[in-house]
């Protein structure tokens, strides 16, 4: 029989068996299509060797008026401005003591140092500065305690501890994002607490680094259901008696709360209900309470206190407990960082938290400020918004939105919003203000309010307008100009979009991802078919898809999506669409955060191993091989009516990078039944032996496999090499029906 062109369909396609998908694509990895034909994807190397803490939630490029390039890079613990290779702490700052509110106290032999400061406000894993101390008096001195830390445990409202570093060797340890120091352990001379001098500098608290679902019981607040600032004693005395109804305590004021009869406590798993006050004992206590089990419980065990605080932001939510439902927001989710620059200055905002405005001309050493705050220079304040879920800069028009922001301020006069979340509230500011924000006469400030939905997932904003997204529906915001500066119009309702950061802009279309389907706004909204649209989302883990990230890759008329899979709480697979030639392509990538080119001249983007890395260059995973591979679909020998023999194989391969003697696998199989394993299967390694003037390689193989259908796989596992499948050519000759 003469040779066969294996001639495939670009693409993708696992929406039908691969059998039907005969001529056609059904699964690959590490691969893309041009002009109709697979070719390896190109590599990504590290943007800087310089690592930044927690896991990236936004990325914003920009400009200042003297050319130098910024950018803005916002994880769960910090957020950092990168000027050159070097990431800028501007992490903003929430409080700082005066001095001589901090003390500190040490234990002979151990690392942990405890600090006290009276209603700190920390939770664990915030970050604090601390300045003018003095030495312990042995070997925890003025240089170990004067640096930034991160508070390891919170004890109670007053005091929480942390755990001593220096560039000395004493003992190796880790910290967040893997950055290599030592620690100090306390000696019998640390006796001290650090003087009358120490100033403490509070950054804001540390995000989410996961969503966490639900409304009630199990998955909100931290485990066990208490909030961040629950008030904590503990046990003076182990209980060994499960019946015991008197309960002796360091002290039963905890927190700043003085416990009193009828308030309830936590040990444990167990609620207690307090029946009345003796010095430091509890007595009357009603054991097992709202259905918990009544035990035994160690010596320092913690108490929490349950119900009875006056302050309702610190009590506990237990089990049995109705929890207030309108209470529940978004804060219990990812932390999301959205950015603009205002100018040559950059606004950002974690999702459904505060705004903050970084000043370029303070240099990267300051810190961001909230937008309210007075020290910022930038005017008089009005009803400026304390809360949002997305902030952007119309460039168009200069006026800063902020969307599902509070509301106005109680007077004309008030220097900030009114406090309270409004999740479908779209305010701006007036022009070229970003801190007059109380419409009046004589400025362009105002608000709008979306009629359907619960709440504002995403805005995106297009040469023409800004499309806002709710969990429901999508409106056009655009720019209409004095009186009324902005107008809104619904666009579809009956839709959805996968989380905060699943839409991208592409010029003036729009593409997303909902929660069951792709779609595009081209003037209408548009379903996209897709054909690996069951493989996404029959495995994707839905109650972490605030994590999902589009990207526009415009060099390749691409937009990516990476999502988290089914047995990953982290994004660790994408789904590529190629709007030009309408294809798609799937395959497995951990990536955060994406930024297409545009200041850079590279798309960069960040994983899950805190660098950020250069996209589209060179071949390889940051200096590792990159394992790649594309497999088709059965494809029938003489319509399958009888068994047929393959014998030589002629390749059609274009290296396109690659160094001599690298090499790509060709993998044929055979089966006799769609349904069948594969009987036969052949290997062979075609190499490249030179490039001048063309591409030149093995010219041909022979294999022996018999079947009825068979399918082609093309894999490569080498460090320096970059292809593209041409159309191969097979040998085939009948071999008879048994």
């Amino acid at each position: 029989m003469p040779l066969i062109d294996l001639k495939f369909k670009p693409g993708i396609n696992k929406e039908i068996t691969p059998y039907s998908e005969e001529n056609g694509w059904v699964d690959c990895d590490k691969i893309r299509f041009r002009f109709g034909y697979p070719e390896k994807l190109n590599g990504w190397e590290k943007n800087s060797n310089n690592a930044f803490l927690g896991l990236c939630r936004g990325l914003h490029e920009f400009v200042a008026l003297s050319s130098e390039k910024f950018l803005g890079l916002g994880t769960e613990l910090k957020f950092y401005i990168k000027q050159g290779d070097a990431f800028k702490d501007i992490t903003p700052v929430r409080q700082t003591t005066s001095a001589g509110d901090v003390t500190f106290s040490a234990t002979n032999g151990s690392s942990v140092i405890t600090v006290t400061d009276t209603n700190h406000g920390c939770v664990a894993n915030d970050f604090v500065t601390f300045s003018g101390a003095a030495s312990l008096g042995g070997d925890i001195t003025a240089a170990v305690l004067n640096q930034e830390y991160q508070v390891t445990e919170v004890i109670n409202g007053n005091s929480y501890t942390i755990s001593t570093r220096t560039v000395s060797t004493i003992e190796s340890v880790t910290v967040s994002g893997g950055i290599s120091v030592t620690a100090v352990n306390a000696n019998s001379s640390d006796t001290g607490n650090g003087g009358g001098s120490v100033v403490a500098e509070y950054q804001i608290g540390t995000g989410l680094n996961s969503s966490v679902q639900g409304g009630i019981g199990w998955g909100i607040g931290l485990w066990g259901g208490t909030t961040d600032g629950a008030a904590v004693g503990q046990l003076n005395g182990a209980i060994t008696d499960a019946a015991a109804t008197t309960i002796t305590l360091d002290n039963t004021t905890i927190g700043g709360h003085a416990i009193v009869a009828n308030d309830v406590i936590l040990v444990d798993s167990e609620l207690i209900k307090v029946g009345g006050i003796s010095s430091n004992d509890l007595t009357g206590c009603t054991r097992g309470h709202l259905g918990t089990t009544a035990a035994t419980h160690v010596d320092n065990s913690p108490v929490l206190l349950a119900a009875g605080n006056s302050l309702a932001s610190n009590d506990f939510v237990g089990w049995g407990e109705p929890i207030n439902v309108d209470s529940v927001t978004d804060a219990n989710t990812l932390r999301v960082w959205t950015q603009d620059n205002f100018g040559e200055d950059l606004i950002l905002n974690e999702r459904n938290g505060s705004i903050y405005y970084w000043d370029k001309s303070s240099g990267v050493s300051t810190r961001a400020k909230a937008l309210t705050d007075s020290g910022l220079g930038l005017g008089t304040r009005t009803s400026v918004p304390t809360i949002a879920s997305q902030i952007l800069l119309s460039d168009r028009d200069r006026h800063v939105i902020a969307f599902g922001a509070d509301g106005l301020g109680a007077s004309s006069t008030a220097t900030d919003g009114s406090g309270v979340q409004d999740p479908l509230l779209i305010r701006f500011s007036s022009q070229e203000n970003p801190v007059q924000w109380y419409p009046t006469a004589t400025n362009t400030a105002g608000d709008l309010r979306i009629s359907s939905g619960s709440k504002i997932m995403q805005a995106v904003e297009t040469r023409q307008q800004i499309l806002v997204f709710t969990d429901v529906s999508i409106h056009a915001m655009q720019f209409l100009g004095p009186p009324f500066t902005f107008g809104i119009n619904l666009i579809s309702e009956n839709i959805t979009i996968a989380g905060p950061k699943a839409a991208v802009a592409l010029d003036d279309s729009v593409f997303w991802m909902g929660s069951a389907e792709f779609y595009v706004f081209t003037g209408a909204v548009q379903r996209i078919p897709c054909t690996v649209r069951d493989y996404v989302f029959n495995d994707i883990n839905s109650s972490q898809s605030d994590k999902i990230v589009a990207g526009a890759n415009v060099s390749f008329s691409e937009v990516w999506w990476f999502y988290p899979s089914g047995g990953s709480n982290e994004n660790d697979r994408y789904v590529v669409y190629n709007y030009l030639e309408k294809i798609w392509f799937v395959g497995n990538l951990a990536r955060t955060a994406w930024l297409d080119r545009g200041i850079s001249e590279l798309p960069i983007a960040t994983g899950t191993t805190n660098f950020l890395f250069n996209q589209e260059v060179g071949a390889q995973d940051d200096g590792a091989a990159m394992t790649s591979f594309i497999e088709s679909g059965d494809m029938s020998i003489t319509d399958g009516n009888q068994f047929s023999f393959i014998n030589r194989v002629i390749p059609d391969i274009n290296f396109r990078e690659a160094v001599d003697t690298s090499s790509l696998d060709f993998i044929l199989e055979t089966k006799s039944f769609p349904g069948q394993q594969d009987q036969n299967s052949s290997t062979n390694t075609v190499s490249k032996t030179s490039a001048t003037p063309v591409d030149q390689y093995t010219n041909q193989y022979f294999t022996r496999l018999r079947g009825r259908s068979f399918t082609l796989k093309l894999q490569s596992t080498d460090e320096n090499i970059l292809w593209r499948l041409g159309v191969p050519r097979v040998d085939i000759r009948p071999d008879g029906r048994r």
